[in-house]
């Protein structure tokens, strides 16, 4: 195990844990306050559209469309990169205990499919024929979606990635930090940079953009303008 000097983590609103030790959980930290922020306010756009506001149930589908997309390539990345070093490492120490956490992990991934399928669902027949009935659907999907979702970050937070502070080397660390920059696509920059920043107090913001980097911190700025005016489109009547 690596005897690295501990990383100051952040501990941003709606965390359910820090996870103290040696690496760098802040990547982390950041997506899971961006998917709590947009669960809230997914839900309550549901509830304050208009029925008959056409135009505004478009862009919050687009705009679930592209949460989605976040989500599936963080959860795929977890699954294949981060979890599987995880439950080796475990094993090697013959901890059963922290074995169940990282499989209620994976577990907790399919369980949260056919939610957002749901959720999908429901988006698409609010565009195609907007009424109550398909809202009040609609609305009981996403909000067993986000209980689900939720109860999965804060079972992540408090119970794997300490097993992840606890067990991975820095060697282990190293290639995981790389898979997980491979995990999300070019395409996906220009939305998630911005999207990650949003709501961010002073000190989410200040660590995002260290890890961004120049560059990255450079086109965060330049696409925060557009990103905020897609926001209020689909997000008016929340």
């Amino acid at each position: 195990m690596t005897t690295t000097t501990p990383t100051t983590q952040l501990d941003l609103p709606g965390q359910a844990h820090v996870a103290t030790g040696p690496h760098d959980m802040n990547g982390m930290y950041l997506m899971h306050h961006a998917f709590r922020r947009d669960l809230r306010r997914l839900q309550s756009a549901v509830r304050g559209t208009p029925v008959g506001d056409a135009a505004t149930w478009a862009a919050l589908t687009r705009r679930w469309g592209r949460f989605t997309d976040v989500l599936h390539h963080h959860h795929s990345a977890e699954d294949d990169a981060v979890w599987p070093v995880l439950l080796r490492r475990v094993d090697e120490r013959g901890d059963a205990r922290a074995r169940a956490t990282l499989e209620a992990m994976e577990a907790e991934h399919d369980a949260i499919d056919p939610a957002l399928r749901s959720c999908t669902d429901g988006f698409a027949a609010m565009v195609a024929h907007p009424c109550e009935d398909h809202r009040n659907a609609l609305d009981v999907h996403v909000t067993a979606f986000r209980e689900s979702l939720l109860e999965h970050l804060s079972h992540e937070e408090s119970g794997a990635l300490p097993v992840y502070q606890s067990v991975v080397t820095a060697e282990d660390n190293v290639a995981i930090e790389k898979a997980l920059e491979r995990a999300y696509p070019a395409r996906l920059m220009p939305f998630l940079l911005p999207w990650l920043a949003e709501g961010l107090p002073e000190e989410g913001t200040r660590c995002l953009r260290e890890i961004a980097g120049p560059v990255l911190s450079l086109l965060l700025t330049v696409l925060g303008g557009s990103f905020r005016k897609g926001e209020r489109r689909a997000f008016h009547h929340a």
